[in-house]
């Protein structure tokens, strides 16, 4: 009874060594091959992004007459 013990435990680990000697030749893993796959990101062109239609901010004038201006309100303190 003793034996049978020895032999199957013998047993199971020359077909655990085997299976490993086979996965190690063959050199593929178990499971999926998980790859990789990469994306470059460039950053945007500002010519060909920006809208040149409708500009994002009013036109200001370049000179600003200052008798038209009021005087800053006082505040409480």
């Amino acid at each position: 009874m003793l034996g049978e013990v020895i032999a199957n435990v013998f047993a199971a680990l020359l077909l655990a060594c085997v299976l490993a000697i086979i996965f190690a030749v063959a050199g593929r893993p178990l499971g999926r091959e998980l790859e990789a796959k990469m994306v470059i990101l460039f950053p945007p062109d500002a010519m060909t992004t920006a809208s040149v239609r409708a500009p994002t901010h009013p036109r200001l004038p370049d000179s600003i007459d200052g008798g038209l201006l009021q005087s800053r309100p006082e505040q409480d303190r």
